[in-house]
């Protein structure tokens, strides 16, 4: 059985400016990875990433690499071509999970099973994912809030009127805050404005520090009065142990960590150190979206909004209602390429 590898680059569209503390973007450059048979196609996706060091010509690179092996294999399990692959892909996780999540895709398809029923079939009680507001003009983003009412909400921040936006967001709604910092804090003004988010009514409070401030986060979580989630500081299988000890959560995304079959093993990890287990994407396609929330059933928490932040879309597959995850019918992730 041999396979014929794709790769295919498109330009997403924002449908508004996306603010973090450390920078704006308008539009995501993203690779979708097609691995077929001539009859099932499965798909995965990466996108560049200036703050991990990942271009589009990189990840174009890194799959040329590795193409004919993959090309070549026989239908071996997802799990062994994961770690066939590994040693060559340790510099470009982003390009393995594409591959990765293509395969698993094409396995599931193949063997006429839905992805998530490898793990876990079950769809209730699933948890709700949040739905992003960038960081901008306070009546900006109360305008975005009121446009799209969600049962929860991440809110980015990192700016010096922290509180007055989320003062504001308040007063617009009663849903659940969530709050990323993305790594601008430092360790007293994050422990002042724990405090203050926590009569805001904020559930937990995601990378407050730089990734590499260890000594900050473990001050940090001796007075803080909510709860730390760890996004820039867990990357990989090797980070869950360290996180374990200053944070109360990871926050594992398949490209950080180069695919499905290493975030299992994080999430397995991760509850046998007692940590609670959300995951998270980037601003991507319902390619990528469709294979993460195969996942869903083994969480705490979900962001899976990435595709809803699109002002179009290059493919079709999981949606969300007020939330909830509507898995599609089809076998795999259920998701198809419009494009």
């Amino acid at each position: 059985m041999n396979f014929k590898l794709t790769v295919s680059h498109y330009q997403l569209p924002l449908k508004y400016p996306f603010t973090i503390s450390r920078h704006t973007v308008h539009m995501q450059e993203t690779l979708i990875v097609s691995i077929s048979d001539g009859t099932i196609t499965g798909y995965g996706e990466a996108t560049a990433n200036p703050y991990y060091g990942i271009t589009i010509q990189k990840l174009k690179a890194s799959i040329k690499s590795v193409r004919a092996e993959i090309e070549s294999q026989k239908g071996a399990h997802p799990e062994t071509l994961w770690h066939h692959l590994e040693p060559k892909l340790r510099h470009d996780y982003f390009a393995l999970c594409a591959i990765d999540c293509a395969y698993w895709d094409y396995f599931a398809r193949k063997n006429k099973r839905t992805l998530r029923s490898f793990w876990n079939n079950g769809e209730s009680n699933l948890p709700k994912t949040n739905y992003t507001i960038g960081i901008d003009e306070i009546p900006v983003m109360t305008e975005k809030v009121k446009q799209k009412p969600w049962p929860i909400y991440k809110i980015k921040l990192g700016m010096e009127n922290d509180l007055e936006i989320v003062e504001a967001l308040r007063n617009a709604t009663d849903a659940v805050f969530r709050i990323d910092a993305n790594c601008a804090w430092e360790v007293d003004e994050a422990i002042q404005k724990s405090k203050a988010l926590k009569a805001l009514g904020v559930e937990f409070i995601e990378q407050p520090l730089k990734a590499e401030n260890w000594d900050g986060m473990s001050m940090l979580k001796k007075e803080s009065a909510l709860p730390f989630i760890a996004d820039e500081s867990c990357k990989t299988l090797e980070d869950v142990a360290k996180c374990a000890e200053v944070f109360d959560g990871i926050n594992i995304k398949l490209m950080k960590c180069g695919g499905i079959t290493p975030a299992l093993k994080m999430i397995e990890k991760g509850r046998a150190l007692g940590l609670k287990v959300m995951l998270g994407c980037m601003t991507e396609s319902t390619i990528g979206i469709s294979n993460l929330v195969q996942l869903a059933p083994l969480l705490d928490y979900i962001d899976a909004d990435g595709a809803m932040l699109l002002a179009s879309d290059i493919a079709s597959g999981v949606q969300f209602q007020n939330g909830t995850v509507l898995y599609p019918k089809d076998f795999g992730s259920g998701a198809k390429l419009l494009l």
